[in-house]
């Protein structure tokens, strides 16, 4: 076991679990993740395989069939399951946040229906709130629900970039809705909408037209999702009460950036893992690559940022098991972790020379999958902004 991303302080069952998730990743997903990678295969043996564990239902808690772990374990999971393949942890991130929004949010009616389905993998969630002209500013979305005489809602509009809009078969998705409020933050709902896994028309009025082709972040269906004249009703409202969309979504939002940290931490070391067993076997000049220190250099500044990205990811995990507010500290891993699991997978595709350009070498498949890091659950300079702005307010000069 190596050295780096050690976690202190977990339980016997938490260091079982992560085992557990440890060989998993090993026997199930790393001999087979470029091969399906190469083809943009879904990979439903894994999934399967996933749905045995409970993995699905990591989170969710045991009286609705889950296994009611906290964020930090579930985190530590999605580090070694990106470790593997950075799409096999795109598969459960959004159901995941679906999960949680549904669990702090939903109405009881609605915990009791989505959860113990979602826990089994049964039902599997996609959330949405971007859009073809919005992207991070979410003030910006034009999808509407309008309320007609009959109290039903009709919604009509254009959605963008989800992460499991095809194999999904519930979307929690951001729509304006005018309910009188003066901010537009408060004049959002979140709608839960059930529709068919697949593509096509997959429910009355909703229809997602196909995969979107992708650099990296391969294998995980990422797509649109049109809405003409859907009809949905209150029932179908997260928490049963409009207007509050935005803020449920910002919360969701949250837990989900330290998932996206997770990840980066996961792809960092397995970059780091490849560089280190090439360095060690590649010989120039009559010597090991390991050898120049040039290369050793490489390697320290690889393994230093691979282990500060885990103690900011599992530090801000554990700030929201705490129940306190983390926004900042996830805000930070996010970014953090992002940024250098791009630089370490670059150091790591620079020590193996050109044999990293090749699609032999699984390096190639990390430096395509990267990027998405840096923009995935806001991009690196939006984290930035609420970084600096929560330390205004914890710094703000007294008049």
């Amino acid at each position: 076991m190596s050295r780096l991303q050690q976690t202190d302080g977990l339980t016997e069952e938490q260091t079982e679990l992560i085992k557990l998730v440890r060989e998993f990743v090993e026997e199930q997903i790393i001999p087979v993740a470029t091969e399906l990678e190469h083809r943009d295969e879904y990979p439903q043996a894994i999934v399967d395989g996933m749905k045995e564990m409970g993995i699905f239902g990591l989170m969710i808690p045991e009286e609705y069939g889950g296994l009611g772990e906290s964020l930090l374990t579930y985190a530590l999971s999605v580090e070694e399951i990106a470790r593997g393949w950075m799409s096999v942890s795109g598969i459960i991130n959004t159901h995941f946040i679906v999960a949680y929004m549904v669990l702090q949010h939903g109405t009881e009616e609605q915990k009791q229906h989505y959860l113990p389905k979602m826990a089994t993998g049964e039902i599997r969630g996609a959330f949405s709130m971007s859009e073809p002209g919005c992207g991070s500013d979410v003030s910006a979305i034009k999808t509407k629900a309008v309320r007609g005489d009959d109290g039903a809602w009709t919604v009509n509009g254009q959605k963008m970039w989800l992460t499991n809009g095809g194999s999904a078969n519930l979307v929690a998705v951001l729509v304006k809705t005018d309910t009188g409020a003066d901010s537009v933050y408060k004049n959002m709902t979140t709608f839960l909408v059930d529709k068919e896994s697949g593509f096509g028309e997959t429910a009355q009025g909703v229809t997602v037209p196909g995969k979107i082709d992708k650099m990296g972040y391969k294998g995980v269906d990422t797509t649109e999702l049109i809405f003409d004249g859907h009809r949905t009703t209150d029932a179908q409202i997260l928490g049963g009460e409009p207007g509050k969309g935005f803020y449920q979504m910002m919360d969701g939002v949250e837990v989900g950036r330290v998932n996206v940290a997770a990840r980066g931490c996961g792809v960092a070391r397995r970059a780091f893992e490849l560089g280190v067993s090439y360095a060690q076997q590649r010989e120039t000049f009559g010597k090991k690559i390991v050898d120049h220190q040039a290369v050793l250099f490489r390697l320290a500044d690889m393994a230093v940022k691979v282990e500060a990205a885990h103690e900011m990811m599992v530090k801000a995990a554990r700030k929201k098991d705490s129940g306190q507010r983390n926004d900042l500290e996830a805000g930070m891993a996010k970014y953090l972790a992002s940024e250098y699991c791009s630089q370490v997978v670059e150091d790591s595709f620079r020590i193996h020379g050109g044999y990293g350009y090749s699609k032999e070498y699984e390096i190639e498949r990390l430096y395509r999958e990267a990027p998405m890091l840096l923009i995935g659950e806001g991009t690196a300079d939006i984290q930035r902004m609420i970084i600096g702005r929560r330390l205004v307010e914890d710094y703000k000069l007294k008049a």
